[in-house]
């Protein structure tokens, strides 16, 4: 059994440099800020993507931060092409420290519509089917290691709440996160006694691809009614990823972290 220590200092309990990190999905959107995240705080990063031109333009951005980089080509909802990857990211590191399940895609059809259906097993598979994949094919690897390490699944504040349904309906991406939430705390409990903690961040509407195509009612509700009064940035859920990932979240596992600028607290 792993048991992580306190902190005893500040001097570095933010410290991830020299961390080896793997991000799904993390060549844009929220994924990239959360790659320059830890790029910006000294860590390796290897990407892995679909779109593996973007995925390499986001490798030649870090480049200036001084780390190991790599974009590696993969569909998370296939699992033999996942598997694949994890054989590349152990070939490019010899250990991993943090996962970040960050890939994922969303829908706006109505379950049913003719393609509903189909609209449901495409989001499915990616966005719950996905994430566990990459866990299956990358976790054992940390365990193996013996170093503990920190799992990080990016849910959404869609996994808690259903609101505007009617006009803007997502049904399989509301189902597809609190799948994730809820496997997020499972794996925090078989893990434990491997000193590997796993968390989600729930972000609300952040700066993405997600959530550029807002309706205008929304757009008010954010700048009338909720606390923030403004979108989320990917450099801040980011933040949030390598704090978790950091000394001082040690001892944070099993939760779900809304990042949502007071939006659940309002709906």
């Amino acid at each position: 059994m792993i048991i992580t220590p306190p902190i005893e200092s500040m001097s570095s309990a933010f410290d991830v440099k020299g961390k080896n990190v793997v991000v799904t999905g993390g060549n844009r959107g929220i994924g990239l800020g959360i790659t320059k995240a830890f790029a910006q705080s000294g860590a390796n990063v290897a990407i892995l993507c679909r779109n593996e031109e973007s995925g390499r333009e986001a490798v030649e951005s870090l480049s200036e931060y001084g780390g190991k980089y790599k974009c590696i080509g993969v569909d998370i909802s296939d699992y033999e092409a996942v598997v694949n990857a994890s054989k590349s990211v152990y070939e490019f590191f010899e250990s991993v420290d943090v996962l970040v399940n960050n890939a994922g895609i969303g829908s706006t059809v109505n379950f049913f519509d003719p393609n509903g259906l189909e609209e449901w097993h495409r989001v499915i598979d990616t966005n719950l089917h996905g994430v566990a994949n990459i866990i299956h094919a990358i976790v054992p690897g940390m365990k193996d290691a013996g170093r503990g390490g920190t799992v990080i699944n990016i849910s959404s504040v869609g996994g808690q709440r259903v609101s505007n349904s009617r006009k803007l309906p997502h049904p399989p991406y509301n189902v597809s996160k609190a799948g994730v939430d809820i496997f997020t705390k499972y794996l925090a409990i078989a893990l434990g006694d491997y000193g590997i903690r796993v968390n989600a961040i729930a972000p609300a509407m952040t700066h993405s691809d997600l959530g550029k195509d807002l309706p205008p009612a929304m757009k008010e509700m954010i700048d009338t009614a909720m606390p923030a009064h403004r979108l989320g940035d990917p450099l801040e859920i980011g933040a949030l990823c390598v704090f978790l990932a950091s000394p001082a979240g040690v001892h944070i596992t099993g939760t779900i972290l809304a990042h949502d600028g007071g939006l659940m607290t309002i709906t």
